[in-house]
C-alpha cells in the first residue's frame, strides 16, 4: 500500500494539477446587465458589440472587458477634470493679477 501511495504523490508532483476554468456563456438578462451596464456612459458602437459577442462565450471575460474599459474611461475623465480645473485656477489667477 505504501507503493501506491508514493506513486500517487509523484504522479501527482509531475502534472502539477492546476484549477480548470471552464467558460460559461452568458444567458440572455446577463447579457442585458452587461450591455446597461456599458450604456450608462458614452462609448463606441464597436465597445458594446465586442463585449457582447465575448459574452456568447464567455460571460466573466466579457464583464472584465466592460469594467476595464470602463475604469479606462474614468481615468481619463478624472485627469482631464484636474487638468481642467487647473486650467481654470491659472485663468483666474490672471484675472486677478497674481501671476
Amino acid at each position: 500500500m505504501a507503493d501506491t501511495a508514493m506513486l500517487k504523490i509523484r504522479v501527482k508532483e509531475q502534472i502539477n494539477f492546476e484549477p480548470v476554468e471552464t467558460t460559461v456563456a452568458a444567458t440572455e438578462e446577463e447579457s442585458v446587465i452587461l450591455a446597461e451596464k456599458l450604456t450608462q456612459v458614452a462609448i463606441p458602437l464597436e465597445v458594446l458589440l465586442q463585449a457582447l459577442s465575448i459574452a456568447k462565450y464567455d460571460k466573466s471575460t466579457a464583464f472584465q472587458y466592460a469594467d476595464n474599459y470602463l475604469n479606462k474611461i474614468r481615468n481619463r475623465e478624472w485627469i482631464f477634470r484636474k487638468s481642467l480645473s487647473a486650467a481654470k485656477k491659472r485663468s483666474a489667477e490672471k484675472k486677478l493679477g497674481n501671476s
